[in-house]
């Protein structure tokens, strides 16, 4: 998801001369990225993820309303927002564009003012829907994803690991001893502890692709597309050694130190597999090692280096 970066706007038209009078109306407030045909800009569309597209009924390929189909019939760019930019002056084509997902329509001959007012509008639109989006999925106390975030990227990390025939392996974590936590030091002190945990999670599972989220009260998880078992087990166990280094202080100048317990499941899941026995192999090693002794790794075999030892 864009939260930081320029807005970009793809503009789509077969014709050199509109093509020029929209990026000057355009240029600098906005990154410009020009498509003269609908497979180009399909393809730049699917590559980029541009925040919004500008779209001509007419292209020399492919009808304007069959590439704004194909645009909101794929997942990746379903949820681009679509000007469509034409000089028919036609209330049939006009309805038409917005039944099939079009939000607005700007007429040539382009007038400055209006271009300038249409686009800025809808990329308010798209910058607060992002804002809605990102506090909808995140833990508040946390800033790691939530629950139901971690449950989306679940279920399209799983589908896309069946298809391409890659591995995908998933930390089930849980703090050690954490309601004795809160009873010897109150509530507050246990977010603050919390709130550190979160920090070792996102520094030691730092890819793009890697997501930490918290799942509930003290218990964690991170979930790690394309990763086998060698790669999850050497992350968790720097996690767990991470949370094992933290020292914690107290508003009375105390410093707490915590422990974590980390089940890890990996799998090059198949047609027949199913995400919920995913998730159980993972609360089972999450269950085995807690009863191992707590501050450990396991994965079905002794994980923690110092059971080797």
């Amino acid at each position: 998801m864009k939260t930081d970066s320029k807005f970009t706007i793809l503009i789509v038209d077969d014709e050199k001369a509109n093509l020029t009078v929209l990026n000057r109306i355009l240029y600098g407030e906005y990154e410009i990225v020009m498509a003269k045909n609908g497979e180009l800009a399909l393809s730049l569309a699917m590559e980029g993820k541009p925040d919004l597209i500008l779209l001509d009924i007419m292209l020399p390929d492919i009808n304007g309303f069959d590439v704004l189909t194909r645009l909101k019939g794929e997942p990746e760019t379903k949820k681009i927002p679509v000007i469509c930019i034409t000089g028919l002056d036609s209330e049939y084509d006009e309805e038409k564009g917005f039944l099939l997902g079009a939000v607005d329509y700007i007429k040539k001959p382009f007038k400055s003012a209006i271009v300038k007012a249409r686009v800025h509008n809808h990329a308010e639109i798209v910058r607060q829907m992002r804002i809605i989006e990102k506090y909808s999925l995140t833990d508040p106390l946390t800033d790691l994803s939530n629950r139901r975030n971690f449950n989306d990227r679940l279920d399209t990390e799983w589908r896309r690991a069946v298809r391409e025939h890659v591995p995908l392996s998933f930390l089930m974590m849980d703090l050690d001893k954490f309601k004795s936590y809160n009873d010897a030091y109150g509530h507050p002190q246990g977010d603050i502890l919390l709130k550190a945990a979160a920090g070792v999670f996102m520094t030691m599972a730092r890819r793009p692709a890697d997501l930490p989220a918290r799942l509930g009260g003290e218990e964690f998880g991170v979930l790690m597309p394309e990763t086998g078992a060698e790669g999850a087990l050497m992350v968790a166990e720097h996690i767990r050694a991470g949370i094992e280094a933290l020292r914690v202080p107290t508003a009375d100048g105390e410093v707490t130190t915590a422990t974590i317990s980390i089940g890890v499941v990996s799998a090059v899941p198949g047609k027949t597999d199913s995400i919920e026995d995913f998730i159980s192999r993972a609360d089972e090693n999450l269950y085995a090692a807690k009863t191992a002794g707590r501050n450990r790794v396991y994965a079905g075999i002794p994980a923690d280096p110092k059971d080797s030892q």
